[in-house]
């Protein structure tokens, strides 16, 4: 599961850059070292969810994109989240819903930075 997870935080960086991104643009965007990118990223490309691609300003620089594939696995990974968010509050009172939106709400706010 470890795995999937950073390869599925790898997708969601691709897919939310306004740009490709270098590997070691990755890297930063989900916390792991250059190593580890590379390995993930390989893995990605391997599965068909990313490809690489030659920087045409940097001939040195390899560029990754999420591929189609890539992007309906993300969406398939997200309806399936929200459908068990939805199943999850379904014996939720309205009152009981905004309580839980508010604390979250207050969580997200007070959660570190840096980490």
């Amino acid at each position: 599961m470890g795995r999937f997870a950073a390869r599925f935080r790898l997708l969601e960086a691709l897919a939310s850059a306004s740009a490709p991104l270098s590997v070691s643009e990755i890297a930063d965007r989900i916390g792991v070292d250059q190593p580890r990118a590379s390995r993930l990223v390989q893995a990605t490309v391997e599965a068909g969810h990313a490809r690489r691609q030659a920087d045409e300003n940097d001939a040195r620089r390899t560029n990754i994109l999420i591929t189609d594939e890539g992007r309906a696995l993300i969406a398939q990974a997200r309806g399936a989240r929200v459908g068990a968010v939805e199943a999850a509050l379904a014996g939720f009172t309205p009152e009981e819903r905004a309580q839980l939106a508010a604390l979250l709400a207050r969580l997200a706010q007070a959660w570190p930075r840096d980490q």
